[in-house]
């Protein structure tokens, strides 16, 4: 029996790519008229309502209904959503995601199947734009050395994870660990699945389930974006401590640790040294990690590019998992 999936959206400003993942929704291999598109907007000011509805008179086969989020945070338009959803299965994606054609078709099949709890695939992530920094940035944001170990960006094996990044899911489940988490601005979605494990569910990554996602388009983006997952990273961890992994670990010691040899490096010649050989070290890492790149996708433009993002994504990752330690007190999403 075909179940009907409302698959939820958050969405701000998002004008430019809306329209691809509609179009993206409607080439589904799923049964058009077993889908529901629910979109909770966050007060958009560029055009992005005008632009569903316009999307949505061309395309009445594929339903779409546009509910208002006032609260203009991720996890309260998710919640919305679920709320105005009349799915059996519930699906999230982001308004800046464009998945393949056979992504609710095989999230569906994984779910009948009991692969999981929380069902998803993996991030194919392509540039915002043709700038050089965009290319980079896209190339840095699947590479092991930026992301560490999420398997979400790079696996092409499936697997029992952590989280996965837009999970489908039988809506029933809310009733059994809840709604996501509103107090959490970021990482709602690896607390939600935290959750789930902890009461005996399983997150199972599929990557044949496979979406387009754009990256940020320069530096200052990428840093906001890393800074807000730090920062939301540690107020997580003050609840669930025992989530902590390695690849979390690393940014904020390599920063604290840099800062505090730039500290007393001044008092000591061989502290000025040791601070020296780590800085050399980490830039001819990130440098070769470059090389790599350019070499492989022939951009000679990614031997800059990628080690500037990745430190932009260690250093501003890093940084705001510090900040938060020491001012827990809630940050603008922006």
């Amino acid at each position: 029996m075909i179940q009907l999936v409302s698959i939820i959206i958050p969405c701000y400003n998002e004008r430019a790519t809306i329209p691809l993942l509609l179009d993206a929704l409607r080439a589904q291999t799923y049964p058009l008229q077993a889908m529901q598109v629910v979109i909770a907007d966050g007060g958009s000011n560029d055009g992005t309502p005008q632009a569903i509805h316009e999307w949505q008179v061309q395309h009445p086969d594929l339903t779409i209904h546009l509910i208002q989020n006032p609260d203009r945070t991720i996890p309260a338009a998710l919640n919305k959503a679920i709320t105005a959803a009349s799915g059996e299965i519930i699906l999230r994606l982001d308004a800046h995601s464009k998945p393949y054609p056979d992504y609710v078709e095989l999230a569906v099949n994984a779910l009948e199947e009991g692969k999981g709890d929380n069902v998803g695939g993996v991030w194919e992530i392509q540039p915002s734009s043709n700038r050089w920094i965009a290319r980079s940035i896209a190339a840095a944001a699947g590479h092991p050395i930026g992301v560490g170990d999420a398997r979400y960006r790079y696996t092409d094996q499936p697997a029992l994870v952590d989280t996965v990044p837009f999970g489908a899911f039988y809506r029933h489940l809310v009733d059994r660990v809840g709604m996501f988490d509103e107090t959490l601005l970021t990482n709602e979605d690896y607390e939600f699945n935290t959750r789930i494990r902890q009461s005996g569910g399983k997150i199972w990554l599929d990557p044949r389930i496979r979406t387009v996602y754009y990256a940020r388009e320069n530096l200052n983006a990428l840093a906001r974006q890393y800074w807000r997952y730090g920062f939301w990273k540690w107020q997580m961890l003050r609840r669930y401590p025992e989530t902590l992994r390695w690849r979390q670990a690393l940014p904020p010691l390599f920063v604290a640790g840099l800062l505090l040899l730039l500290l007393l490096s001044p008092f000591a010649s061989w502290i000025f040294w040791i601070l020296t050989a780590a800085v050399g070290i980490y830039a001819l890492i990130l440098l070769l990690a470059g090389l790599h790149l350019a070499i492989r996708h022939q951009s000679f433009a990614f031997v800059l590019g990628v080690p500037l993002a990745i430190a932009t994504m260690h250093f501003a990752w890093g940084s705001g998992f510090l900040w938060g330690i020491f001012h827990p007190q809630k940050q603008n999403t922006g």
